[in-house]
């Protein structure tokens, strides 16, 4: 490497460091079938924890039905054997496809590798083929969403993140003739907070505009077969495209749209990101099919994770923490300063057995950052109790009192 580069590579790893955003990533082993426990191999020697931040919500990635048809299809290849349009479009892949368009309602659906590459290559490819389109984004949308918006070099407005009087404001500025096309996320992963869906569609439908809706952390929690907010608001025939996940609620690997057939045939012929990519290998889709079909007919385990998640909001509330506003599953403990939300992630690791990643910038803006915590089905009131009683003694030996809304503990 040229001396000058590596200076400025240098120089670049210094500035995180500086501006204390560098990022550690702690090495976890997970335990067969002991969702949420885990081991920790960061120490002298390897320690048990438990995982608070894992976007495995259900579990379902350590279901002994998801693993045993992963492990039944690996018969079909360890891998996929190449691209969709040259020898990786399997069985097991199409009947994945057909799935999801099932669950979401639509005619259609196509996987790709990750969430992030349908997002990128569905709207950049949308945006591209609409000529003299405008794109409408939430200004929280995922940098997934960002990418592809970037990527397809098309005339876009932020509005207000859920504000729906700012979002008509730049409607209506508009010419009535003008293509449009609104982008929004249906649960918003770092606030936690979800989109008022029904208002929104309402609003798309009134200035005649596209809409595009990310329900990656929904699929799988909402709807009465988990197909997302959509679903549990009645909305999803009414979404032009909605964009889920494979690797969060169902537990596997991937990504995907669902939309009508001549939405993704336009996608597929003209989308890069999904023309030159591996396809998805056969084991990955038989394992993400069984955790589908498993939780379109089981509430279960959508029912014991809101049980766990209104426990662990009120315990925290009690005690005096300032958690994020929102209805959904995720609870964001406000923190606000990068070195002490370091600082409290790693004594919760290291002293408490507990993992808790710290969100700070770029993910979340600079001054708002957080303890993103995930309880589900598998953490019991026990592991609730102590994870409340664990971050109370780090504002305490941390001497961090001035972050609670209310300065007070529950005794």
């Amino acid at each position: 490497m040229p001396v000058w580069a590596d200076q400025i590579f240098s120089d670049k790893i210094a500035t995180l460091f500086k501006e204390q955003r560098y990022r550690q990533f702690a090495e976890i082993e997970r335990q067969e079938k002991q969702h949420p426990h885990a081991i920790w191999h960061g120490g002298d020697v390897p320690k048990p924890i438990i995982n608070w931040c894992s976007n495995d919500y259900l579990g379902m990635g350590q279901s002994i039905m998801v693993t045993s048809a992963m492990t039944a299809g690996i018969s079909e290849g360890a891998g996929a054997g190449g691209t969709r349009n040259i020898s990786g479009n399997s069985h097991a892949l199409m009947e994945l496809e057909r799935e999801l368009a099932d669950l979401h309602n639509k005619e259609r659906a196509l996987v790709f590798s990750s969430g992030y590459v349908a997002n990128e290559a569905s709207l950049s490819t949308l945006i591209t083929l609409i000529d003299g389109v405008k794109v409408f984004s939430d200004a929280s949308n995922h940098a997934s969403m960002i990418s592809g918006i970037r990527h397809a070099k098309a005339d876009k407005a932020i509005f207000r993140h859920n504000d729906l009087h700012h979002l008509e404001q730049l409607l209506a500025a508009e010419p009535a003739e003008r293509p449009k096309l609104i982008a929004f996320e249906s649960v918003y992963s770092m606030e936690g907070d979800i989109a008022p869906m029904t208002e929104l569609v309402e609003l798309a439908e009134k200035y005649n505009a596209f809409t595009y809706c990310d329900e990656v952390h929904a699929v799988g929690l909402y709807g009465e077969q988990g197909g997302g907010v959509a679903q549990a608001t009645g909305v999803a025939n009414r979404i032009d495209v909605i964009q889920g996940t494979l690797g969060k609620a169902f537990g596997v690997m991937g990504g995907y749209i669902a939309a009508s057939d001549r939405i993704c045939d336009v996608i597929r012929s003209y989308g890069s990101g999904f023309i030159f990519t591996t396809a998805l290998p056969p084991a990955l889709a038989r394992a993400a099919l069984a955790s589908v079909r498993h939780l379109r007919q089981s509430q279960t385990e959508r029912h014991g994770q809101q049980r766990q998640v209104a426990r662990l909001k009120n315990k925290l509330a009690a005690a005096g923490f300032h958690l994020h506003p929102g209805a959904s599953h995720i609870v964001p403990v406000m923190i606000n300063d990068a070195s002490l939300c370091q600082a409290m992630s790693d004594r919760l690791l290291q002293q408490h057995g507990m993992y808790i990643q710290p969100i700070n910038y770029p993910t979340v803006p600079m001054g708002t950052e957080r303890l993103r915590i995930t309880p589900g089905p598998c953490h019991d009131d026990q592991m609730i109790d102590d994870l409340v009683d664990a971050i109370c003694e780090c504002v305490d030996t941390l001497e961090a009192s001035h972050i609670l809304a209310v300065r007070h503990r529950a005794s």
